[in-house]
């Protein structure tokens, strides 16, 4: 069970960092209603991801792994968490932005995205994919007991 755990909460991952990917590239080209309608649809599919990632991850903290005592020994446990909280808050604004979009959308409007909005979204989206490598890096520092500072 430890592994298929550690599967689907890797596959999680994997997810959050595509979907960020999708985003990004799609916010590179002119915003056409097919584009705006796949970025709401990758946008949902990352904050299922995320949610995946939180039930997932407390479940191996608590029952599948090393247990809650060591996880809270763990430098890189608690930068990892950290981080996945910074990237959480991050991604508010981008979903919010994408989240008003459905009301034009239904009526079959491509959304409004100043050239300065875009690459303020493009920005953000490229600091949540910069600030998922250091999870990546916490996480196998993590997995090492590099950075554990229990008895």
């Amino acid at each position: 069970m430890n592994a298929w755990m550690a599967f689907f909460h890797h596959l999680a991952a994997f997810t959050i960092a595509l979907t960020l990917f999708a985003e990004m590239l799609l916010l590179a080209e002119p915003l056409t209603l097919a584009s705006a309608r796949k970025i709401q649809r990758f946008d949902a599919l990352y904050g299922m991801s995320a949610g995946l990632i939180l039930v997932l991850g407390f479940l191996r903290v608590m029952y599948f792994e090393k247990g809650p005592a060591y996880y809270s020994h763990s430098g890189p446990f608690m930068a990892k968490m950290g981080l996945f909280v910074l990237i959480g808050l991050i991604s508010i604004y981008p979903t919010m932005v994408f989240l008003k979009w459905g009301k034009s959308l239904k009526q079959g409007i491509v959304p409004e995205l100043s050239l300065s909005q875009k690459r303020k979204l493009r920005g953000i989206i490229h600091l949540e994919l910069t600030l998922l490598v250091l999870v990546i890096l916490s996480a196998a520092l993590m997995a090492k007991g590099i950075g554990y500072f229990g008895a």
